[in-house]
């Protein structure tokens, strides 16, 4: 096996290699299955984003039609497991079409990944609810997951997702757990990803409690939702989207940040030079984009890649804006006013936001509590994604002693 940084086990790219350790994690709720994903990997030459977008699209699309030869022949229990696996391929082929001879593939991939996830929502017992939350002038698509098919008020939990991960990303996020645990869940699609980006050209937004109000109020008028056990979870960058929204809106019960994440713009200046930064304060717009555009021109493929895709849920390609925006992103202002007990995250290796589970712990008021994850258990990096279901059971070990099932 050829030498690879701490923490790497499948690529020299450094992204292509975190994906790949995702992906996997997700074959714990049959998101996926282990022999189909290596050997894929197998396929894709390191670093190439075509080959990767190539060997990933292909294997969605054999899988794809599996599910549709067992959906034709009534095998509802196969066609869902395909449907499901499918979706992980194609959302897995999109993360590097950015670096890509044609990135215009994106939509059309995106558009098969969800139509792969809403094929496995319905093949679901009892089937997943499609709707739509209104939400300004655009509605937010939502699905609604009950473990049985009775109306008894339950403990809900509303999944909120990153940066970003597809929808059907968040099936092993928490959801496939919650649905064992006799919780019912809510997934959406807010500002800034998957349908409100690719098809309305919505962004992300700093102030998240707008996003999550209206969702506890449609979840408050529903008879099988208990209105005193609503928890409210995010991965990634919901980890700072989370205490952000539960800052302001009280209603909720519980809270979960996997991992706590205090200011979001750290991992954009973390490799911006001093003279930019005073160009940001400065203002001065047109020499900070000049200089910008300038580092991309030496940039590596890799580099170009992670910022283009990284700009798109802002909905800007002025750098200067996009830096500006992301400085909102900052929890200090408003941390003390979370009031709900609140379960934090805190892995080994944190590549992104490194140290800020902590800071948020140490920052909060209210009843809180921190777990590490670590590089003995395999479940360090960013989302501990080789360790869900270690995440899960502490997460709703913890999740059963602030708002139990009953």
């Amino acid at each position: 096996m050829k030498e690879l940084k701490k923490n790497q086990y499948f690529f020299e790219h450094t992204q292509m290699d975190f994906e790949t350790q995702i992906a996997l994690g997700q074959c714990y709720y049959g998101a996926g299955d282990s022999g189909e994903m290596l050997s894929t990997a197998k396929r894709i030459k390191d670093g190439d984003f075509d080959s990767w977008f190539r060997e990933w699209y292909d294997t969605a699309e054999r899988i794809r039609e599996i599910a549709e030869a067992s959906a034709s022949a009534g095998n509802r229990v196969s066609a869902r497991q395909a449907f499901l696996r499918a979706a992980t391929y194609y959302a897995l082929a999109n993360a590097m079409v950015d670096g890509t001879e044609d990135p215009s593939r994106l939509v059309p991939t995106w558009k098969q990944n969800r139509t792969c996830w809403d094929r496995f929502c319905a093949y679901l017992d009892p089937p997943a609810e499609q709707f739509e939350i209104p939400y300004e002038n655009t509605p937010l698509p939502a699905y609604f997951f009950r473990p049985d098919e009775s109306d008894t008020p339950r403990p809900t939990i509303i999944f909120n997702n990153g940066s970003d991960g597809t929808t059907n990303a968040m099936w092993g996020a928490g959801i496939a757990a919650a649905l064992e645990r006799d919780y019912a869940a809510l997934t959406f699609d807010g500002p800034g990803q998957n349908a409100m980006l690719w098809l309305h050209n919505i962004p992300f937004r700093h102030d998240w409690e707008k996003v999550i109000t209206p969702i506890v109020d449609y979840l408050l008028e529903r008879p099988d939702v208990d209105p005193h056990r609503i928890a409210l979870s995010g991965i990634s960058q919901g980890g700072y989207w989370v205490p952000r929204a539960l800052a302001f809106e009280h209603r909720i019960a519980a809270g979960i940040a996997d991992p706590g994440v205090m200011d979001i713009s750290t991992s954009w200046f973390r490799n911006l030079p001093e003279f930019m930064r005073e160009l940001l304060v400065a203002g001065e717009e047109d020499k900070f984009n000049e200089a910008f555009s300038g580092g991309m021109k030496s940039a590596t493929d890799a580099e170009r890649q992670e910022v283009e895709f990284r700009m798109k849920p802002y909905c800007s390609d002025n750098p200067f804006k996009v830096f500006k925006e992301v400085q909102l992103y900052n929890l200090r202002d408003v941390i003390k006013q979370v009031r709900c007990p609140i379960f934090i995250s805190d892995p080994d290796d944190e590549q992104f936001w490194p140290g800020q589970s902590r800071e948020v712990h140490e920052a909060l008021e209210c009843p809180k509590t921190i777990v590490r994850f670590t590089r003995s258990e395999g479940a360090n990096w960013h989302c501990e994604p080789q360790a869900r279901s270690l995440y899960d059971q502490r997460m709703f070990d913890w999740l059963a002693g602030v708002m139990p099932v009953d």
